[in-house]
């Protein structure tokens, strides 16, 4: 018999405080069940396998990290909204390592629950809305949001593995990797020649 008030929603929290505890990669079926008391056949009422848990758990977070990005940039613009959103997606990876992973680890999601899941949307719709204040177009703005993106993982993916040894602080090189960034997409470089939005 399935646990009175065990849900999807539960589950799916329960396999994301989880993830975070022992990494994503490392979230079962059965440690789940364990954490909610329940024998692993209950949580097939609520989910469907392991991949559609982790697709739930990718959304939830996306959703998460994208809740505190629009909380820290509202009403920001210029440096501030970057140095803002920056910040809480560092302080999101820092705070659930294994949700964090979720985000950035490519997972087949049921289309019918991505449709209904805000977060990846909004997130998109966040950082393009950011960088528009520096008045890019496209194709620029695709190109300042992946750099972006990779600026932002590949520091806290390091920092998360401690692959930054030296004795300088990695906040003091977080802040100037920020500075240099504004300093960047103010002076963004025109289009090579021939080359269309």
């Amino acid at each position: 018999m399935v646990r009175a008030g065990l849900t999807a929603e539960r589950v799916t929290v329960a396999g994301a405080e989880l993830a975070d505890e022992v990494g994503f990669e490392q979230v079962t079926m059965s440690q789940v069940a364990r954490r909610l008391g329940v024998k692993d056949a209950s949580l097939y009422t609520h989910v469907r396998n392991l991949a559609d848990l982790r697709g739930r758990i990718a959304l939830l977070a996306a959703d998460e990290k994208t809740i505190r990005i629009a909380e820290a940039t509202v009403g920001l613009a210029g440096k501030d909204a970057l140095v803002a959103f920056a910040t809480a997606w560092r302080e999101y990876a820092h705070r659930h390592p294994g949700r964090y992973t979720a985000t950035q680890t490519p997972i087949d999601i049921d289309p019918e629950l991505a449709a209904h899941a805000p977060g990846p949307r909004r997130a998109v719709e966040l950082t393009y809305g950011m960088l528009r204040g520096y008045g890019l177009a496209e194709p620029d703005l695709t190109d300042a949001v992946r750099l972006l993106r990779s600026t932002f993982h590949g520091f806290v993916a390091l920092e998360a593995m401690g692959g930054f040894a030296h004795q300088r602080a990695p906040q003091r090189s977080w802040v100037r990797t920020l500075d240099a960034l504004h300093t960047l997409l103010e002076h963004w470089p025109p289009l090579e020649d021939g080359e269309s939005a």
